[in-house]
């Protein structure tokens, strides 16, 4: 049986005028195994049909968008930090 490939979540940009409540800057990365109760809340019930998506075999067709990628914004309309996404295949096997 395959193993299911690694999701990286990565902050890519913030468009609000408010810093995150929870620490989020551009450039913080997580594996979304290992590093998932780290994020906050409110962007992981944004992120997480991206997630599902991706880890098992679809796609999400965003225009201009690398495949096994999505970009998301958090819900927060103070900071609105933006995120992305991306499908880590595994190169083992």
């Amino acid at each position: 049986m395959p193993r299911r490939p690694k999701i990286k979540i990565t902050c890519i940009d913030r468009l609000g005028k408010c810093p995150c409540h929870r620490g989020h800057r551009p450039g913080d990365s997580w594996d979304f195994d290992k590093d998932r109760g780290q994020i906050c809340p409110m962007v992981m019930h944004v992120a997480f049909p991206y997630i599902d998506i991706l880890r098992y075999g679809g796609e999400i067709p965003q225009p201009g968008q690398e495949k096994g990628s999505a970009i998301f914004c958090c819900p927060d309309v103070e900071t609105i930090n933006v995120f992305k996404i991306e499908r880590i295949e595994d190169k083992e096997g």
